[in-house]
């Protein structure tokens, strides 16, 4: 749906990274970048976002919106900290800046094709 999605609270405007709608979830996607370490503050500013989406974007048939907060690093213990009382569905992960092995990646598309096909539904 966009990026640097305008969201406005009050009248506080914010800036949302990335926002995509899942049609099998039937829901809004917000992803939030850091370009540092994980932060427990990082969970807070995506839960602000999450709830305003809900309040003032998401259409009454769909479902509430999730969040994907993507960090150049992370450590487990203070995520699982962050997350333990945390209500909204979020995930925190730590993104790679490099792409996997050319082989891991031709063997799990390879692997990808293969289940669809026998599902019938790549062709």
């Amino acid at each position: 749906m966009g990026s640097e999605y305008p969201l406005q609270v009050g009248k506080q405007d914010f800036a949302l990274d990335l926002l995509f709608f899942h049609r099998g979830l039937n829901c809004l996607v917000a992803i939030e970048l850091k370009t540092t370490r994980f932060s427990p503050e990082h969970l807070g500013q995506l839960n602000f976002y999450l709830e305003a989406l809900d309040r003032d974007h998401k259409k009454p048939h769909e479902n509430p919106a999730i969040g994907l907060l993507l960090c150049a690093s992370k450590d487990d213990e203070v995520v699982e900290y962050a997350l333990s009382r945390s209500l909204s569905p979020a995930l925190v992960a730590q993104y790679q800046n490099q792409l996997p092995d050319k082989q891991l990646l031709q063997a799990k598309l390879h692997e990808f094709y293969l289940a669809n096909v026998g599902n019938g539904e790549a062709e």
